[in-house]
């Protein structure tokens, strides 16, 4: 009789219940509150030079690739791509079709792609190596265009890119999600992105440019050039921040929704043996 009990026991299954829309909205405000502490915390301990430890005031600088703020927005964004690919496994096991399976995919990958960028500063050094070409050469078409593009060199090369990409998530996403609330969330990220790529333009342009906010407004309320600049970059990343945390926020939803539809996860694995059971008291 012990030993058919010891079986039962080892065939039973533990369910964990998980109130997913609590913990959606507990994750989002989490995510936005700490993105406005990143804020804060680089006004007043990098900016306001409330110590004079250089290591702490660049750790806290939100406008340094090698910060917390900077940690934070990688492993974000890398979590919206793992995100995604959740979905895009779910939808591979469903009777979607093999072209919405393929754009799962494609996003998946692009926001995996943008993890992997923020952490190793691929567009700047593509666009640099891009600058370094066309100096080279004073009658190529890359020459040509340098001089004419105002702002930095990488914007030439990914900014059709991103472009394609924004306009493929914005129609793929209207027509795959079902929750409105989730479009919303779409729309409001991309916004974000298109802010922030416009912020980082502005950012690069000459200071004698008519296009630089930058200049204007340090004349018109007579800052600093590095104090404009540097709130500019703080607010560009925040912004970025934002438009991911909303992204990720809309993505967990649909995986919510996914993932009550009855969907069900199971081992494939040969079954481990069990453990023996203790020798019976005599």
């Amino acid at each position: 009789m012990k030993e058919k009990k010891e079986k039962k026991k080892d065939n039973e299954t533990v369910e964990i219940g998980i109130d997913t829309h609590r913990m959606i909205r507990n994750l989002f405000i989490f995510c936005i509150a700490f993105e406005i502490f990143l804020v804060i915390l680089d006004a007043f301990i990098n900016y306001g030079k409330f110590t004079d430890i250089g290591g702490i005031r660049r750790f806290c600088n939100i406008a340094r690739e090698d910060s917390l703020a900077s940690w934070f927005g990688t492993t974000q964004t890398f979590m919206v791509g793992l995100t995604v690919w959740m979905i895009a496994l779910i939808v591979k096991h469903t009777s979607a079709s093999k072209k919405q399976l393929i754009g799962w995919c494609v996003i998946a990958a692009f926001f995996t792609y943008m993890a992997i960028d923020d952490g190793s500063e691929l567009h700047e050094r593509m666009g640099s190596a891009f600058k370094a070409i066309a100096k080279r050469g004073d009658d190529s078409w890359m020459t040509s265009l340098l001089s004419i593009f105002p702002s930095y060199a990488w914007q030439i090369v990914f900014a059709p890119f991103f472009g394609i990409m924004g306009v493929f998530i914005a129609v793929f996403l209207w027509r795959e999600l079902t929750w409105e609330k989730t479009r919303i969330f779409i729309i409001l990220a991309l916004t974000c992105f298109v802010i922030a790529v416009g912020l980082d333009f502005i950012e690069g342009l000459d200071k004698k440019h008519e296009w630089n906010i930058h200049t204007l407004i340090r004349k018109k309320f007579e800052l600093r050039k590095y104090t404009v600049r540097h709130f500019g970059k703080s607010f560009e990343e925040f912004i970025e921040m934002v438009g991911t945390t909303l992204f990720w926020t809309a993505f967990l939803s649909h995986l919510s929704i996914l993932m009550h539809k009855g969907v069900r996860f199971f081992s494939t694995s040969p079954k481990l043996p069990s453990e023996p059971s203790p020798p019976a008291k005599s």
